[in-house]
């Protein structure tokens, strides 16, 4: 009888989810009023949302052997910042434009293994994505994130870009 009240308790509790919504919105659903505010300050806009990116040095795109790009950024500010490291890599200004497949990215694991990053298109640049790339800096801490960009087509050329998304 204890196992049918159980199951008859996880049924409800289920519902309840449901109706609320959690249970295909996730945890941060919870949080969400249901009428959303109009945004009237910088410190109110959707956290999801880069409010402002840092680029960093450029450098040419080279077929032949794999090259490496450092991303780093420091907090310089006294409370936890949500950044996210990104690499943008631009066509030639006459083109040719690049496709995803002219080129691999990779990115280096605390373990020191090299993991594959998926990069998306848009009018000649290719990018790696920020929602996965999202990180917590406390207040002084340093970003630092390897990449390995290869050449996969001879002709290909463009720049490298590296920059990092700065949140809220």
């Amino acid at each position: 009888m204890s196992s049918k009240n159980s199951r008859i308790r996880v049924a409800l509790l289920a519902a309840v989810v449901a109706v609320v919504g959690l249970a295909t919105a996730g945890p941060a659903l919870a949080a969400t009023p249901a009428v959303a505010p109009s945004v009237t300050s910088s410190q109110e806009q959707d956290p999801a949302i880069p409010t402002d990116f840092v680029d960093l040095p450029t450098s040419p795109l080279r077929a032949g052997a794999p090259q490496e790009f450092t991303v780093t950024y420091r907090n310089a500010t006294p409370t936890p910042t949500t950044v996210a490291p990104q690499l943008l890599v631009t066509s030639p200004d006459a083109g040719p434009f690049l496709a995803p497949s002219d080129i691999k990215v990779e990115r280096r694991t605390g373990h020191g293994c090299w993991v594959a990053v998926q990069v998306g298109s848009q009018t000649g640049t290719l990018f790696t994505d920020l929602v996965g790339a999202e990180r917590v800096l406390g207040a002084g801490e340093t970003l630092k994130e390897r990449y390995r960009v290869t050449v996969l087509d001879a002709e290909a050329g463009g720049t490298v870009a590296p920059r990092v998304a700065l949140y809220g």
